[in-house]
């Protein structure tokens, strides 16, 4: 396995995604979570914030309403995919889950 910090092959992403089935690549490990109402889309940013700081890896994120925007790449590996962002949205993808967040990876908006 590459080093976390190294570029992932697409044969690594792609085993990757298939134990994240909530994300897909799309120039990015990306997805979109659904939640009840807008205080619980807070709640979860707050909570990927708190991972966001902990991993020292940071999304990019918007929020609308009650859905919450992700995408992880590695702006200082030139913007490719690596181990720190499969373990990020491994984290993120935890939290959403206690938190009873649906996602929905295939509203996130084709580039």
């Amino acid at each position: 396995m590459a080093s976390k910090d190294e570029q992932l092959t697409e044969a690594h992403i792609s085993a990757a995604l298939g134990l994240l089935p909530e994300w897909k690549y799309q120039e990015g490990l990306v997805t979109v979570f659904k939640t009840s109402t807008s205080a619980d889309a807070l709640a979860l940013i707050a909570a990927i914030g708190r991972i966001a700081e902990e991993q020292n890896h940071h999304p990019d994120l918007e929020w609308r309403y009650n859905r919450v925007f992700l995408r992880y790449v590695s702006h200082d590996a030139g913007g490719q995919v690596t181990q720190r962002d499969v373990a990020a949205a491994k984290a993120v993808s935890e939290a959403a889950a206690k938190t009873g967040a649906v996602a929905q990876p295939e509203r996130y908006p084709a580039s």
